[in-house]
């Protein structure tokens, strides 16, 4: 497993120079190396019932573009143009690399058959990071010891170690961490070093016949989960509750002369909202799946077309609960701690009861799960993560009532809840989002 630790670094004025200008070299490459790759693909291909010729330039066909060719050329640039002999030469095969797997990411189709948009032309300050593959280890470009981070060509930078590395050095041979790569990272408040490293450490996963408790949650917009307990988490919505600011400073950036110091002035203002934005609900995510899986060994859940439902009206709310961050997240935290993480068919979970079995056809305004047949009123969303929860013991081949409270329980707290409160809020400790 790769873990990543990310620590801000402290560079001098000129470093951060020097830095700036390693990026946007590395942008105009890949710009570069990109328009090589799209006008191969566009004069070696045409279509079944014409000649290209009627809106292809004429000339030569080119000879096959890809890694090994453009990085032979790595060469010849740095003969063109001195300014790229200043660059460690790792970094500029890395900028390559990234390039052939974004290309071979929207060519080839995946196991599942989908494929990745096509690559883009990057404009001025999009391209943010620049990666030194190898650290720590012998002809490494990076070296990071007590605190400060030795890079090659720019110097040495104090990093802020807000936390130790987990390296330790009597651990065996094969055992503990490996550190792999250093990534160096713009962001709006300034800059990062993102440290990635093997862990050897990950308990083996937890047999099913080990399984002890389970889950089964079900994510929403009016409450972020509810689990097939009876417990709900509220949503915080946090860019619902910023976007008045956002707002006005948005209105002061396009007010302001485009390019001029006061444009940027306000543009920086405003990515730094959005970045502390990004970071409240990443930590509100943490402490969520953290909670999950501090109290069950098996966690269901819906696998959502996210995407999907990004594009309908709700998509401003259905990026700010940003669900597909959040699974992902509880896989991580689940796999750290050799747990199980079961996606089901999301098909009909809010329909049916989960006591008799019968659909019970609803809309989105129907908040409560009224069953004709078995006469049971639950919460909806409770009512769907029950059988989100029975759909993961069916996938991983243990009973319904093998993990957690049987049907007549829930039915028994329902009864005695009644129809009012159907569902106990969680509390979580709130990350500071106030803007």
């Amino acid at each position: 497993m790769i873990l990543t630790y990310c620590y801000r670094i402290k560079p001098s004025p000129e470093q951060i120079v020097t830095m700036e200008r390693w990026l946007e070299l590395l942008r105009r490459h890949w710009n570069y190396a990109l328009g090589q790759r799209l006008d191969w693909l566009r004069r070696t291909r045409c279509p079944i019932d014409r000649c290209s010729v009627s809106y292809e330039p004429i000339g030569e066909i080119p000879e096959l573009v890809n890694y090994y060719t453009q990085q032979a050329a790595l060469k010849e640039t740095k003969r063109l143009f001195p300014e790229y002999k200043k660059i460690y030469a790792e970094t500029q095969q890395v900028n390559l690399q990234r390039l052939n797997k974004a290309w071979d990411k929207w060519l080839k189709p995946d196991a599942n058959g989908k494929r990745g948009g096509r690559p883009r032309f990057k404009k001025p300050g999009k391209l943010r990071s620049f990666v030194f593959p190898r650290i720590n280890s012998p002809k490494a470009g990076a070296h990071l010891v007590d605190g400060v981070l030795k890079l090659s060509r720019i110097g040495s930078i104090p990093v802020v170690m807000h936390r130790p590395l987990p390296v330790s050095e009597a651990c065996p041979k094969g055992v503990g961490f490996t550190l792999k790569q250093c990534t160096v990272v713009k962001k709006a408040d300034g800059w990062y070093c993102c440290i990635s490293m093997k862990d050897d450490t990950v308990p083996e996963i937890l047999p099913v016949d080990s399984i002890k408790s389970a889950v089964g949650i079900d994510v929403g917009l009016e409450k972020f989960l509810v689990t097939s307990d009876g417990e709900a988490v509220p949503i915080p919505q946090f860019y619902r509750k910023a976007q008045g600011k956002l707002a006005e400073a948005q209105k002061v950036m396009s007010r302001r002369v485009k390019g001029s110091k006061n444009w940027k002035k306000a543009k920086h203002k405003v990515a730094l909202m959005h970045l502390h934005l990004t970071r409240c609900r990443k930590e509100f995510h943490y402490q969520v799946a953290h909670w999950l899986c501090s109290k069950y060994d098996l966690i269901a859940h819906e696998n959502l077309n996210i995407k999907g439902l990004a594009r309908t009206r709700l998509a401003k709310s259905v990026n700010d609960a940003a669900w597909g961050a959040f699974l992902e997240i509880l896989q991580t935290v689940a796999v750290k701690r050799g747990l199980l993480v079961q996606e089901v068919n999301p098909r009909g979970t809010s329909i049916e009861c989960f006591n008799c079995g019968s659909r019970v056809e609803k809309s989105l305004s129907d908040r409560v799960h009224c069953c004709p047949s078995c006469n049971v009123k639950v919460d909806r969303d409770w009512n769907s993560g029950i059988n989100i929860l029975n759909r993961g013991l069916l996938a991983v081949g243990l009973p319904l009532n093998g993990c957690g409270k049987s049907v007549q329980d829930i039915v028994r707290v329902a009864e005695a809840v009644g129809q009012e409160q159907q569902v106990s809020f969680v509390r979580l400790r709130s990350p500071h989002h106030n803007l």
